[in-house]
């Protein structure tokens, strides 16, 4: 049987290992998902038409095209800014356009603390971030 101290020296150094790996987990994860949370944010094709549909067009959560020819020669007359909240049409377009831009500037600021490693200690980063992250999850519940 080991010694007290000598069984919390080996506790110790397995408690620091098994934390540095999930917060290396921690940190892949949310960049993975800022990429998601960006190409969903800026992406103007959620649902477009294909070659058998009679009208051409496209649409995304804050820009859309609209066809107004048919055949080969298909011209699109396109609309919506993010900047120009106004000219999104619908109200629930709207919001899951603020919702997801919100989302997407709270994971960017939370892989922007990811540098606080190198000044403040990593309890520090990890409560900045979780509280960033919990944030995130509020926004994006309260979209659905």
């Amino acid at each position: 049987m080991l010694p007290a101290t000598e069984a919390a020296k080996i506790y110790q150094t397995n408690y620091v290992r098994n934390s540095r790996a999930i917060g290396v987990l921690w940190a892949i994860f949310t960049i993975l998902f800022a990429i998601v949370n960006v190409v969903c944010f800026v992406q103007p094709y959620w649902i477009g038409d294909g070659m058998d549909t009679p009208h051409a067009g496209y649409f995304g959560l804050f820009h859309y095209c609209i066809g107004s020819g048919s055949g080969v020669s298909r011209d699109l007359t396109c609309q919506g800014s993010f900047t120009e909240f106004s000219s999104i049409p619908s109200s629930a377009f709207k919001a899951a356009s603020f919702f997801i831009g919100m989302s997407m500037v709270l994971v960017l600021s939370c892989i922007g603390c990811f540098a606080f490693f190198f000044f403040c200690s990593t309890a520090t980063v990890y409560k900045i971030c979780g509280w960033m992250q919990l944030a995130k999850l509020i926004l994006l519940g309260c979209m659905k």
